[in-house]
């Protein structure tokens, strides 16, 4: 039974019940929830190293502070599965990822104790920030908590956010969950930066010694405190050579064993007695406490179902991300100017084996997105082709750079948009539901959206040596269908069917296999339809929109929102040529679209073979 299994866990529905729990069990609880954390994820998927790190952290932050009146703020919410088990959440836990069941990430409609959707990292300082300022305007004395890690603290923002000064004499704590990880191991002069201080532990010896010797004094102890932390500033600046969290006006504690929830305590109730922002720095391990989380804390970042004695996750092959980056090699081999970029995720977008090939020609900038694009823009500069693999939902956060630093000054670079349309389990924060419409309005920009691995290939080569300026190259997540491994790639824009039938699909992406089993469908009813698949999405093909031109009825499928899409453009395309019959488009009506898998979600927004052929048969079934 669960509750036999999880003694203490399934007592707590509140942190108010973490409070009683006595001290001596506390390391009993931690092994229940990392038990819990690896059932749940090697049945469901999800973030394990990250959260196997923080159990300790988490159980350290609930037991000092009281939320939900002091605000916690995870960045990013992945590392946040303790806090849900802590909050009430254990006995729906088993749901997590699941269709209608409990997020990935931390989302304020799920519990009152998520304060903010957290799915992007280096958020949480500048929210929390605001968090302090309006608890001080408003004059009550809670805490404002930001728990950032996992490479976050690499992201630009964050240091916007510690540089504010709003920050000054609120109650702002940073805790900074250094595991010397993001996705892929950190990198940059921060990470060097902390990498210094925990090999400096003189300071932290001395500093102990000193607190326990004034302990024995009597009376005098207390006239001491002042002159004490003269010493430890002065300390700190002689052994790290630098003030550098202090120079932003926060007081530094740290670093401290992030596995140790006493000592955890005592440093949080240290950081609530100082007027003004904290920023305790905490070291914890990836991975902390299953062997193979810890060893390879980069696969068991985010990982699917696995075997939880071997570690040894369901293979499902090749996909898209794995299949646009051997192209990419077999180009690289053979041109020298190519290069690749990415923001920390050079697993997640298949680039680890370029990396390995080409180390010269390989840039991890961390969490920077903006800063990758723009660096491209330099690397076309000078002469290279860089080529940025970038999740579309991490996508979003340098349009402004696409627009500036590459299409106004006609950049020739290449965006690999992997995860564009829907991802799945990770939710509304990572669905890649946005990029079209915001990729739409941008002048000097050309961007495909293949269906195969050999059109994959194909726009890679063109994208290369026969297109100028920016090329986006926008792939799903996944495997191309088994069923549809034969069709084979002929051309821009590709007619399939009877072109005199009345009613006509338009499509692109990995839809087009969808619209294939539909037409199917309705031809075993004994409708005719054609297809008319795209491959360039901007610009739109003359020749699909002249085989649209003559049906009598036109139905646009996008894996996208609806507001500013492909559709959109095509269905006014077609009305501006004197389009006479009946246009349709179906698309994402304009929301977010939450936690389930593809292809349930597929289903669920009618976007399947038989829910394509049921549209087409509801609609214009009563016209034949």
């Amino acid at each position: 039974m669960e509750s036999e299994k999880y003694r203490l866990l399934s007592d707590i529905h509140s942190p108010s019940d973490l409070k009683k729990i006595d001290d001596r069990d506390l390391d009993e609880l931690c092994t229940e929830i990392r038990n819990k954390l690896i059932e749940t994820v090697s049945s469901n998927g999800g973030h394990l190293a990250s959260n196997l790190g923080t159990v300790e952290l988490t159980v350290a932050l609930h037991k000092t502070f009281n939320a939900p009146d002091d605000t916690i703020i995870w960045d990013v919410g992945h590392q946040a599965y303790t806090h849900k088990l802590l909050t009430g959440r254990f006995d729906s836990f088993d749901t997590l990822r699941k269709e209608g069941g409990l997020s990935g990430f931390v989302r304020p409609d799920e519990s009152i104790y998520d304060s903010f959707y957290e799915g992007h990292a280096g958020t949480s300082v500048s929210q929390a920030s605001g968090v302090a300022v309006a608890n001080k305007l408003k004059g009550n004395s809670d805490y404002a908590v930001a728990v950032i890690g996992d490479g976050s603290f690499g992201n630009g923002m964050v240091y916007e956010a510690l540089n504010s000064p709003s920050n000054k004499g609120c109650r702002l704590i940073v805790i900074l969950n250094d595991n010397e990880m993001s996705i892929n191991e950190n990198v940059g002069t921060v990470a060097r930066h902390l990498a210094q201080i925990r090999a400096k532990p003189e300071y932290y010896r001395f500093k102990a010694k000193t607190e326990k010797a004034l302990n024995y004094i009597p009376f005098i102890g207390k006239y001491l405190s002042a002159f004490l932390f003269k010493v430890k500033t002065e300390l700190k600046s002689l052994i790290y050579k630098s003030s550098f969290f202090e120079d932003f006006g926060f007081r530094y504690i740290g670093p401290i064993d992030g596995h140790d929830i006493s000592t955890l305590c005592e440093a949080m109730n240290s950081a609530k007695m100082v007027n003004g922002p904290v920023l305790l720095h905490v070291n914890t391990v990836k991975g902390r406490g299953y062997d193979f989380a810890e060893n390879s804390p980069e696969i068991f970042h985010g990982i699917s179902e696995f075997n939880v004695d071997t570690g040894i996750a369901d293979s499902h092959g090749t996909d898209y991300s794995h299949e646009f980056c051997k192209c990419l090699e077999e180009f690289a081999e053979k041109d020298k100017r190519i290069c690749a970029v990415t923001a920390a995720m050079s697993i997640g977008t298949g680039l680890d084996e370029f990396f390995k090939k080409f180390p010269k020609r390989s840039f991890d900038v961390g969490i920077a997105e903006e800063h990758a694009l723009t660096f491209c823009s330099g690397l076309a500069e000078n002469g290279m082709i860089p080529v940025f693999a970038v999740y579309s939902t991490f996508f979003q956060r340098c349009i402004d750079q696409l627009i500036h630093d590459g299409a106004l000054q006609r950049r020739k670079m290449i965006i690999a948009v992997d995860r564009a349309g829907f991802v799945g389990e990770d939710g509304e924060t990572h669905q890649g539901m946005f990029d079209v419409p915001l990729l739409q309005s941008i002048p000097n920009l050309t961007v495909y959206s293949p269906a195969s691995y050999n059109e994959l290939s194909n726009c890679l080569y063109r994208a290369l040596y026969k297109d100028s300026n920016v090329v986006v190259i926008r792939y799903p997540r996944g495997r191309l269908p088994e069923s549809q491994l034969d069709y084979e790639f002929s051309g821009d824009s590709v007619t399939i069917g009877n072109t005199e039938a009345d009613t006509a699909i338009v499509t692109y992406g990995r839809l087009f296999f969808e619209a294939l089993e539909a037409k199917q469908i309705l031809a075993d009813k004994g409708i005719d339809i054609r297809i008319i698949k795209l491959l360039s999405i901007k610009p739109i093909n003359n020749e699909a929109l002249s085989s649209a031109y003559d049906s009598k009825n036109v139905v646009f499928f996008e894996e996208g929102v609806k507001t500013g899409g492909t559709g959109e453009v095509f269905g006014s395309q077609l009305i501006e040529n004197g389009f006479k019959g009946r246009f349709i488009l179906h698309a994402v009506e304009n929301g977010f679209v939450p936690h389930a898998s593809v292809n349930s979600l597929l289903k669920k927004y009618k976007f399947d073979s038989e829910s394509m052929a049921e549209l087409i048969i509801k609609e214009f079934n009563d016209e034949r």
